[in-house]
């Protein structure tokens, strides 16, 4: 599509593919919508990104990032037919994190069918310079009919500054607070009601008005992105050390084949009935060590020891849904480490060809997110992240290491002995 032209779309669920491709100084993206009456968001929940990966009519969700030979797709998942009545556009966004779109080759955005996954739009951002953001397109009503309109408007504002453009309240926490105003005088007392002898004077009593609704928190739009050359974070130095910690890891197959290679011995099968378990393997500060899964149905607890619960069992890799686990960091005394892994439980027999991102997001802090790298070996177990506690502090540590069991060695024993846990196991079913 040409910038500005439009074209229908049908009023059903559609992936919404912001893409570009990677490589040495190219910076990260995100992609964003914002759902408008008359131009503006209704509030700040009218904002789905990174933070705030879900709306709350359903109508879209982010998705989150793949990364598959170079080029890296940030996708937001869209139900038309689930867009409130009095929303009138829904804008679609990217912005770039670390550094300008000028640095980013091949900007796109795509529209696909779920249901057949076949393109319905598609528009190549001609080029860019300075630009931080940008709204690379827009879904919009006419008579009753969804069509997708091809944008390619910048910012050199950031994320901030297109979020506010369309009515969102950003956090700005290092703003200094103005100075306070000095108290205003004292009106005058009023003169006394004129009386007579036999008539008393009124009693006056002010009436209090009432409490003023306190303001919405702002959108905060800070995260935290692990890669390969920074791969460790401080949860204190967030200030993520209370209140409940999610991890979410979701998935999606790369494409589907069968059989195996025999010259690099790499597993083919990937079913639609794929399972992964999220697991994590804890020890606690009094020398007691265990493991949340769902095999064996070891969902651990949030509010006793393990303080460690594993939310379900999931199989579609979405992220508002997928797998969770759920620590509370109101505990985090008790924690020496905590390993969050993951296993392939069916419907696979390697990771080969699996696009998954982790997230973990502190109640408070900002959130921290990464991806798995390509597979290349027949691994069942996936080690994702190591969280420790140090002098106090809480240190999260990107892994995202593949372990191939031996023969006869389950996928946690596997990760168990890489890790030095030192558990004994005995075969469980879910």
């Amino acid at each position: 599509m040409l910038k500005g032209s439009n074209t229908p779309v049908p009023t059903a669920a559609l992936r919404v593919e912001v893409g570009w491709r990677t490589g040495p100084g190219v910076p990260d993206a995100d992609a964003s919508a914002l759902l408008l009456v008359a131009g503006k968001v209704r509030s700040d929940a009218d904002f789905v990104f990174y933070n705030q990966p879900a709306h709350a009519s359903g109508a879209i969700r982010h998705e989150g990032k793949r990364d598959a030979g170079g080029r890296v797709t940030d996708t937001l998942l869209v139900d038309l037919a689930r867009v409130e009545p009095a929303v009138e556009t829904v804008v679609l966004a990217a912005s770039a994190d670390g550094g300008t779109f000028g640095q980013v080759p091949d900007l796109y955005i795509e529209v696909r069918d779920t249901t057949p996954g076949t393109p319905v739009a598609r528009f190549d951002n001609p080029g860019a310079t300075t630009e931080t953001a940008f709204v690379l397109g827009e879904f919009y009503r006419r008579q009753g009919a969804w069509k997708f309109r091809a944008v390619g408007q910048g910012y050199s504002s950031g994320l901030e500054g297109l979020a506010t453009d369309y009515g969102i309240t950003v956090d700005e926490p290092q703003r200094a607070a103005p100075a306070p105003a000095p108290p205003a005088p004292a009106p005058p007392a009023p003169a006394p009601p004129v009386t007579t002898a036999h008539t008393p004077p009124p009693v006056t009593r002010p009436v209090a008005p009432p409490p003023p609704a306190p303001p919405a928190a702002p959108v905060r739009l800070t995260k935290v992105t692990l890669t390969k050359s920074a791969p460790t974070v401080s949860l204190t130095k967030q200030g993520g050390t209370s209140g409940a910690l999610h991890v979410n890891l979701n998935w999606e197959v790369r494409k589907q084949f069968s059989g195996w290679s025999s010259k690099f011995g790499r597993p083919a099968a990937m079913h639609s009935d794929l399972d992964l378990d999220l697991c994590a393997l804890y020890e606690l500060t009094d020398g007691s060590k265990g493991v949340v899964q769902a095999l064996g149905n070891s969902f651990g607890a949030l509010h006793r020891p393990p303080y460690i619960h594993l939310d379900g069992d999931d199989r579609t890799g979405a992220v508002a849904s997928g797998e969770n686990l759920t620590v509370n960091l109101d505990h985090k005394h008790v924690f020496r480490r905590i390993l969050v892994f993951v296993t392939i439980y069916e419907g696979a027999r390697s990771f080969a060809d699996l696009n998954a991102t982790v997230t973990l997001r502190p109640q408070h802090g900002a959130p921290i997110e990464f991806s798995l790298d390509e597979c290349t070996v027949p691994s069942l177990v996936c080690a994702l992240a190591l969280i420790t506690s140090t002098g106090g502090d809480l240190v999260v540590q990107r892994e995202a290491r593949y372990l191939v069991p031996e023969r006869g060695v389950s996928p946690q024993r596997t990760v168990d002995h890489a890790y030095g846990w030192g558990m004994n196991w005995t075969p469980g079913r879910k």
